[in-house]
């Protein structure tokens, strides 16, 4: 009995399924080339614009993910809660 070869993983659009980016990726790698220009710092407010993003809040889950992820920081000033990065 001859053994099977190993199949590529099937393509999707174009590339293989290791290769796309998943939502929360791509959405990790706006913020953090946004914050890596700013070393002061935005609040979600200003991220939202300079990205054009239409989510009202960002999803909780992904940014608690981001603060182990790239080292995200929030903290509360006169202005709001302004995001870094450590």
């Amino acid at each position: 009995m001859k053994a099977q070869k190993r199949k590529p993983p099937k393509k999707k659009g174009g590339k293989k399924l290791s290769e796309q980016i998943t939502p929360y990726e791509k959405f990790k790698l706006q913020i953090e080339a946004v914050l890596k220009a700013e070393s002061g710092g935005l609040t979600w407010t200003e991220i939202k614009n300079k990205l054009g993003l239409p989510q009202k809040a960002p999803n909780n889950k992904w940014v608690r993910m981001m603060e182990k992820d790239i080292g995200l920081t929030r903290v509360k000033e006169k202005r709001g809660t302004v995001w870094r990065l450590k």
